[in-house]
């Protein structure tokens, strides 16, 4: 199955009635100010405004052009590179690549050296990523170009948004890259689609790339100098799976919130753990927020206590006693706010690392157009997506966490003191209720945790040492690509359990109308487990449907 993420249908997220509070002044910092130019129905791609969500419109269909003014601005940048291709050493342009710099390109020789370069790249291995992956690496990669500091030409451009608009994608494998500079293998995969060489995803198969531009009447674009390194040279692969991740995550944090808070509805969770005045007392922004939203999911539940009317039920005397009443809900449950809230601000500021990312120019060297001057450096180095996605990816396991010491609770008679072993329906001991389930949210969990290491740190220098630290960005993104598909599962797992839970207690009319929302979709694609049957199919899915479209 093709993975296109958007559209989305939030309905699992924000319910009919369901909305999210607006953010608060004290998230300024984490606004997220590009706004995609969109026109006409079309995403216009001018180098300076890509969001996230524009790439989210290019992949549900919409049309994706380059600015006028950009293609003017890339023909004089352009121009200029052609004009010093020859008189002055340009590094990659009439030089040879990394440790081989001190190689001079001979002036007949500078359009082999860039398809020497892609070919001697695209040497990926593994899995393809997933195609959305792929089509958004290659949107980010045209608005870098068309910035005109990579001195592509206009022509180049324009090939590249037609394999975009006519939906012919590369198959780029997963291993390759040590993200500096940057994605140079998965990149390359990209540019040998240009070239017409290599396999792309088309209409839904793996084809080759020959056969797809003879499907849509399109001819391999002809390198010129510098072409081959302004396609590889760059941080495109890892923002692309980044950004995607990122409306994944904030899709995730969102869930997880109401699910936790139909959790508190089942144990009849006092108010005052999502009270504003505490949360306003320790003002994280995150922590606020998902407070608050907490409070609206909530808002209408006939299960919610109030911590005044304990008075009513637990007396005080002199000497010291017990009661069968609990005054504070567990930590999983009492402390969601504490522990989404920083999730929430790892997602935010990698959300602004990642558009600040997309419209960078990330390759090297690039041109100044003021001075003419070839400037060399560095911003091909990943690590600020590496570290953004690897902050992000703890919060996801913390959120698979949660998750499961919630799906323990309910499970554990010794815990909850209230259901019957694994929330059985039949008889205990003869069938298993839920006791399989609580295994394979606790393995994933476990799985999560591991996969949180940073993997950022794990910098190997490469390249003759010329690469002595690298960012390990595109793998960083891949592997938190795979913590936020156990997350889907977890609370796939967690969402049947609490269904089972208020099937029990037969309450389903006095929860709130987000809590009814969630024991109803969950139940659309899972029904009570009361004699014991394989749930694998209905679990998976149940954990499909979680995810946006």
């Amino acid at each position: 199955m093709v993975w296109l993420p958007w559209p989305c249908s939030a309905k699992l997220v924000f319910g009919n009635a369901y909305t999210v509070p607006a953010r608060r002044d004290t998230m300024h910092l984490m606004k997220n100010n590009a706004r995609t130019m969109v026109e006409k129905g079309g995403v216009i791609v001018d180098g300076e405004n890509l969001s996230i969500q524009g790439i989210v419109d290019a992949l549900s269909g919409v049309a994706v052009t380059v600015s006028p003014r950009a293609l003017k601005n890339m023909a004089d940048t352009r121009a200029t590179l052609l004009a010093h291709a020859t008189d002055r050493p340009i590094y990659g342009v009439n030089t040879g690549f990394g440790p081989m710099v001190r190689h001079i390109i001979s002036s007949d020789d500078l359009s082999a050296l860039q398809y020497n370069l892609v070919r001697g790249h695209a040497v990926g291995m593994g899995v393809p990523i997933k195609e959305s992956f792929a089509f958004a690496a290659m949107l980010i990669r045209l608005n870098t170009l068309v910035k005109g500091m990579s001195c592509a030409s206009p022509a180049l451009a324009q090939k590249l948004t037609a394999l975009i608009n006519q939906r012919v994608v590369p198959v780029i494998p997963e291993h390759g890259a040590v993200g500096t500079s940057g994605d140079l293998v998965q990149l390359a995969h990209i540019a040998l689609t240009l070239l017409g060489e290599g396999n792309v995803f088309y209409e839904g198969k793996i084809i080759p790339t020959k056969a797809a531009f003879k499907k849509v009447s399109l001819t391999p674009h002809v390198l010129g100098p510098k072409e081959g390194l302004s396609l590889i040279n760059g941080t495109s692969v890892m923002t692309a799976i980044a950004a995607l991740l990122v409306r994944e995550a904030e899709h995730l944090v969102t869930l997880s919130a109401r699910v936790g808070a139909l959790s508190l509805e089942i144990v009849q969770g006092f108010t005052d753990i999502l009270d504003g005045a505490l949360h306003e007392a320790r003002p994280h922004p995150g922590q606020i927020y998902i407070a608050e939203l907490m409070r609206k999911a909530t808002a209408d539940s006939k299960r919610m206590r109030a911590r005044e009317h304990m008075k009513k039920y637990v007396q005080i005397q002199k000497e010291t006693y017990a009661t069968d009443i609990v005054l504070q809900e567990v930590y999983s449950m009492r402390c969601i706010p504490q522990i989404l809230g920083p999730a929430y601000e790892t997602i935010q500021n990698a959300k602004r690392v990642v558009e600040i990312e997309m419209n960078s120019v990330t390759d090297n060297p690039i041109l100044d157009k003021k001075t003419t001057r070839f400037l060399h450096g560095g911003n091909f180095h990943g690590d600020y997506v590496a570290t953004a996605v690897d902050h992000m990816k703890v919060g996801l396991a913390k959120i698979t966490m949660l998750s499961e010491r919630r799906v323990n609770y309910f499970l554990n008679k010794n815990v909850n003191h209230s259901f019957a072993p694994f929330l059985n329906m039949q008889t205990p001991g003869l069938s298993m209720g839920l006791q399989g389930l609580q295994f394979v949210a606790t393995s994933t969990t476990a799985l999560n945790q591991s996969l949180g290491y940073p993997h950022s740190l794990h910098s190997i220098p490469t390249n003759g040492d010329n690469q002595d630290v690298v960012s390990m960005g595109t793998d960083a993104a891949l592997i938190t690509a795979k913590v936020t598909e156990n997350a889907y599962t977890v609370l796939a797992i967690e969402m049947v359990t609490l269904a089972q839970a208020v099937d029990l207690l037969g309450i389903e009319k006095m929860l709130s109308t987000s809590g009814r929302e969630l024991y109803r979709d969950t139940r659309a694609q899972i029904k009570a487990v009361i004699a014991d049957r394989t749930l694998t199919t209905e679990l998976n899915n149940l954990a499909d449907s979680l995810r946006p479209l």
